[in-house]
């Protein structure tokens, strides 16, 4: 049996952390395999105040990437709760986790939802939610996209593994 890597890509304040553990405990009930979460917030300085670039991310990404290919190890798979806004961040992903499977979700709500999110959360600098949102990466070939505005959370974790059994 390959080790699973489900990623959820998607703007800030769009539910993906919720999402992410939500999945694992499902995944666990239905599916009785043991996912470990690993998120790009593990290993970014988070600000009210000061906004997180491209670049930002782009240098700490090797690190969640070395530190997903361990939780492989010991997992049965992992589920990667990420804002990716760039090619070269995707690209780095995708080529570090090549030997697993890969399932690609797109996790979203409408915009005017991510900023009352945003602006509820209060550890986020305003305007990411928003900037996250336009800029994206990839903008479509996602294995599913789930709206965490439309559905639950436990109605996406729900689709998610529907698209992993059906694989």
């Amino acid at each position: 049996m390959s080790k699973k890597v489900i990623l959820l890509n998607g703007p800030s304040s769009s539910g993906k952390s919720t999402l992410a553990s939500t999945l694992q405990v499902l995944v666990k009930d239905k599916m009785r395999e043991e996912y470990d979460i690993i998120s790009i917030d593990d290993f970014l300085k988070m600000s009210t105040t000061e906004m997180i670039y491209e670049d930002d991310v782009f240098e700490i990404s090797s690190k969640l990437c070395e530190k997903s290919i361990e939780l492989l190890r010991q997992k049965q798979g992992i589920i990667i709760d990420h804002v990716i806004t760039s090619e070269r961040i995707f690209k780095q992903l995708v080529e570090s986790l090549k030997l697993y499977d890969i399932y690609f979700i797109h996790v979203t709500c409408l915009l005017q939802e991510l900023k009352k999110r945003e602006k509820e959360r209060k550890n986020r600098c305003l305007g990411s939610a928003e900037a996250s949102y336009k800029y994206i990466f990839p903008k479509d070939g996602y294995d599913l996209t789930v709206d965490t505005f439309e559905s639950s959370t436990e109605q996406c974790a729900l689709q998610i593994i529907d698209v992993l059994i059906q694989s």
